[in-house]
């Protein structure tokens, strides 16, 4: 008898071999929503975007920058510059726009980028103050006090 119920599979063990084999397929750009926005010089406020993964070519090629050996902190603005792919209606957006933003949006966009790059998704896991529930709040394109 208890060699029967050896041979039953665990459903848990069941379950999670079928999460792993169905992976999410992998995300490449994340779109963002900025919180103040970029004003153009039409005075149009751009505050859509998306920015896509950054490759390894993305972080070494700034390195090279003159501007980013004068001044180490521009090497954010120049990275930034090359991995947003669509911010409004833009035709496109390079370093020049990103240094031309709110102090707020590029501190939003350099925590966005840390968020898709480092932990590979914009979902972050937090705790209910009240209940001490456990859930996950959705970071991309979500405005400041919004979930």
């Amino acid at each position: 008898m208890a060699n029967a119920a050896a041979s039953v599979p665990d459903t848990a063990s069941v379950s999670q071999v079928s999460q792993a084999a169905v992976r999410e397929p992998l995300r490449t750009e994340f779109e963002f929503e900025l919180p103040r926005g970029f004003v153009d010089e039409s005075g149009t406020v751009h505050r859509n975007g998306a920015m896509r993964l950054a490759t390894a070519r993305d972080e070494l090629i700034p390195l090279r920058d003159v501007r980013v050996r004068e001044n180490p902190a521009y090497l954010s603005v120049v990275l930034l510059g090359r991995v947003i792919t669509r911010l409004g209606t833009l035709g496109s957006v390079h370093d020049g726009t990103v240094e031309n933003m709110f102090a707020s949006d590029l501190a939003f966009l350099q925590d966005f980028y840390r968020q898709i790059n480092a932990e590979g998704h914009t979902r972050a896991a937090v705790a209910c103050p009240h209940c001490e529930e456990s859930f996950e709040v959705e970071l991309a394109g979500s405005r400041l006090g919004e979930s």
